[in-house]
């Protein structure tokens, strides 16, 4: 197998940066960053750049794209001959709602070959030593880019420790893995094919090594690698062109967006300046998606799209209410907030607590902070998702132990499991002052009673938000109007690829 990559090699020659010694040795070539040869790969006037299109930064052209993927052509200048040339273009309409384009890393900018080998990659199982587990095994289309268990099988049916997060809108997380640990798409999908319980199955050497030595023996990727990274299957280059591909996992235009819509025109309408949701927004939202047919908006909130149509008005006043629920009583925005729902940090909610301790496996983010930067404050912190595509991806929290949005609403009602560590937002400050002054003083505390006092003898006092059986059913309401359409199936159709032009 190593002969016959180094053939390829030899042929190639000079597009490997292999030292005067490994060239004497005749080592194999290196198996993380190889310097490219240009020559190798496509000619910038057959590159197909994939731009991204939003509608809150260029409106006019994002109304004027059709669809969700749409191809085009474009006049560019070609950098090495300094000519003008017409390429074609793959412009990306991202969703509604979705203010921003994902950022795309300078050294990876996106292609319609690199996506394409990044969308290969993904669904095959190549990168685990068995063959038996692809990224698409815990992070399945068809189940909202999870796998809905509430931990993952890994290799080996090995049974991991974290519930999968969805890959859906990943690429506006600021940190990936529940924990943190991963900086960017780039550095996600360097961690299961090295990891022992999801994809490396053991082996005599190094993880990555064998994936890429894999690769490296099938001819189809070796000329794929070539044409996009001018040399042949790296662990650098893999990442890249996996995280390419997760970039285009996008979901947007639920029906809170277009409610939304619906609001801003009525308020330009009223001329009155007051940009503030009513009942009648989500109202004429849900009568437009019922004249629409619009199945899978109405599914979400559990409308038949024949029987339900008379149901707009109540539904509207429903989802109103489950709005100002959520950003007033139950608090979510102090955490859930931005276009995807998300403040990217790390809070301790006490998932995972055991008669108010915490054990080493769910330290979360303190786990991963540097040694001389350990901030306890993080014990027991894992990363706020999003909320978008919620109903795809149950069952919830790090651990899946969480069924339903119901369960979830029930944990965040009472204040969280009680912990030394539980987040400052979780709790009811005012009465732990209250209690500790009231101790100081030598005076009767009257208040919420401690669920626990710390080792210093610090008060934890959960915020129990006493949401009524309504707004609780409201609240989940609303959540479920942040569904939105399903991923575009030239994105999470895996036997979907361009035609050849």
């Amino acid at each position: 197998m190593l002969h016959f990559v180094r053939g390829i090699v030899v042929a190639c020659v000079g597009m490997i940066n292999l030292t005067s010694a490994a060239l004497a040795q005749e080592k194999a070539p290196p198996i993380d960053v190889i310097i490219p040869n240009s020559a190798l790969q496509i000619p910038f006037k057959s590159e197909v750049p994939i731009v991204f299109v939003t509608r809150n930064q260029n409106k006019a052209e994002w109304e004027k794209l059709p669809k969700f993927w749409n191809e085009g052509t474009e006049m560019a200048n070609d950098p090495i001959a300094n000519t003008p040339v017409e390429r074609r273009i793959i412009k990306i309409k991202v969703p509604l709602g979705l203010a921003n384009a994902p950022a795309i890393p300078a050294e990876n900018p996106m292609t319609l070959a690199k996506w394409e080998l990044g969308k290969k990659l993904y669904y095959d199982k190549i990168l685990s030593t068995n063959k038996t587990i692809s990224c698409a095994s815990c992070h399945d289309p068809a189940k909202g880019f999870t796998d809905q268990l509430k931990t993952s099988l890994g290799i080996n049916e090995q049974l991991g420790g974290m519930n999968a997060p969805t890959v859906v809108n990943s690429a506006f997380n600021r940190f990936q893995f529940w924990d943190g640990r991963g900086a960017s798409l780039e550095d996600q999908a360097q961690g299961p094919p090295q990891n022992p319980i999801e994809m490396f199955g053991g082996g005599k050497g190094d993880a990555w090594t064998e994936a890429v030595i894999r690769m490296r023996a099938m001819p189809e990727y070796v000329k794929a690698f070539e044409l996009v990274f001018g040399h042949i299957p790296t662990r650098d280059a893999t990442a890249k062109a996996i995280a390419a591909y997760e970039r285009t996992v996008l979901v947007g235009n639920s029906i809170y967006d277009r409610a939304d819509l619906e609001m801003r025109a009525r308020v330009t309408d009223e001329e009155s300046g007051k940009y503030e949701f009513k009942p009648i927004d989500f109202e004429k939202t849900l009568t437009a998606a019922f004249q629409a047919k619009d199945a899978n908006a109405l599914k979400s909130l559990g409308l038949d799209v024949e029987k339900d149509a008379g149901k707009a008005a109540e539904f509207g006043k429903k989802i109103a209410n489950g709005r100002a629920v959520y950003f007033g009583k139950a608090r979510c925005a102090t955490c859930h907030v931005g276009d995807n729902f998300t403040d990217q940090g790390f809070h301790n909610l006490g998932v995972g607590v055991k008669d108010g301790k915490i054990e080493e496996v769910d330290f979360g983010r303190f786990v991963r902070l540097a040694t001389g930067h350990k901030d306890y404050s993080q014990i027991g912190a894992f990363k706020t998702p999003g909320l978008r595509g919620l109903l795809d991806t149950a069952p919830y929290m790090h651990d899946g132990k969480e069924k339903t949005l119901e369960e979830v609403v029930e944990l965040y009602d009472r204040g969280g499991n009680a912990n030394e560590f539980l987040d400052e937002k979780m709790r009811d400050v005012d009465s732990e002052l209250a209690y500790m002054k009231a101790k100081a003083e030598g005076k009767e505390y009257t208040g919420p009673k401690p669920a626990m006092l710390t080792r210093s003898g610090k008060p934890i006092i959960p915020l129990a938000l006493k949401l009524t059986a309504e707004e609780k059913a409201d609240l989940v309401l609303f959540m479920r109007a942040l569904q939105g359409d399903p991923v575009d199936a030239t994105v999470a159709d895996p036997k979907w690829f361009p035609a050849v032009k």
